[in-house]
Formats: structure tokens, sequence, C-alpha cells
């Protein structure tokens, strides 16, 4: 091979290069994104579910559909550390306590159910922020009722 033609095919290599590039680079990275988004997901529909569950079983102390401030509070640190003591770093980066909704479902002014669910969250995934209102867990509550 003369060194012109070497020099030429070197060229279009780069050339080449530089083409899939263009093609494949936004491809892995929006697939990249999509999958954090999804983990993400996820990781909130582990944390909603083990908030309800924890709400399920702890005592009630409120004599109305209002939770009190501790209970409401260790139920969310549940949500978003994993823990209802709280923590320093969420389960999913961004998450806050304020990100955390809990309705108490009642008949006759005694506790049913443990909705725990997400609500007003942003996720930065690809170019866009969406706002998740879900994931919601339900459980039926199994704990004792001792309202003050």
């Amino acid at each position: 091979m003369t060194p012109q033609r070497h020099a030429r095919a070197r060229g279009s290599s780069l050339i080449e290069f530089a083409l899939v590039f263009s093609v494949l680079f936004p491809l892995f990275y929006g697939t990249f994104q999509f999958g954090l988004g999804f983990y993400y997901y996820n990781e909130l529909v582990n944390a909603v579910r083990a908030g309800a569950r924890y709400a399920a079983y702890r005592t009630y102390n409120s004599p109305s559909a209002t939770p009190s401030t501790d209970f409401q509070t260790a139920v969310a640190n549940v949500v978003v550390y994993g823990d209802p003591a709280g923590g320093t770093a969420p389960l999913v980066p961004g998450l806050a306590v304020t990100h955390i909704k809990l309705t108490i479902g009642q008949v006759n002014s005694v506790p049913r159910t443990m909705t725990v669910s997400i609500n007003d969250f942003p996720v930065n995934v690809l170019f866009a922020t969406f706002r998740l209102k879900k994931p919601s867990a339900t459980f039926p509550y199994i704990g004792v009722y001792a309202p003050v």
C-alpha cells in the first residue's frame, strides 16, 4: 500500500468513527438514562412498601385520621432513609421527607389501612424532569390502636 493510500484510509476511518459515534453515543446515553430512571422508580416502590408495612405494624396513637407528628416522621424516615430514626443519605437521590404522604383509612374512628405514597418528587431523566405522584402502597393496619 502506498503512503498516499494509507493516509486516505486513515482519514476514512476517522470520518466513519465520527458518524457512528454521533449515532451510538445518544443511543447509549438514552439507554443509560432510561435504566437509571427505572432503577430510581424501583427503589421508590421498595421504599414506599417498606414505609407502609412499617406504618401497618406501628402503634397508632392519634384519635383521628390525622397521624401524630412522631408517627408521621417515623414513617417518612423509613421511606426516605430506611430507618425510623432518620439518616443522612436518602435511598434515592433528591428524596426528602416532604415528598412522603401518609393517608390513614379509618372505619368507625379505628384505623383500617395505611397508605404511603410519593408526592411531587422530581426525577431528572434524559433531557427532562418528571414529577412523580407515584408509587403508593396500602397495607391493612394490624398494629396496636392506642389513642392518647
